[in-house]
């Protein structure tokens, strides 16, 4: 069983087994957005109980 590779770049397990990962749209074209915007993508955020299913096929050897 292989590790997805995109999850693997994208999302890291924390110690006690959540999944975090980093909100997306934060490399160019900022002027358009708010600046309540880009200051909330710039926390990393966990992934949501209803998708933690997929993450762990994803991610088979994380947890």
């Amino acid at each position: 069983m292989k590790t997805h590779s995109g999850a693997k770049k994208r999302f890291r397990v924390t110690s006690k087994g959540k999944v975090k990962y980093k909100k997306p749209g934060q490399r160019h074209l900022l002027t358009g957005d708010s600046g309540n915007q880009n200051r909330k993508s710039r926390k990393p955020v966990l992934v949501v109980k209803a998708d933690m299913k997929t993450m762990k096929k994803k991610m088979p050897y994380s947890f």
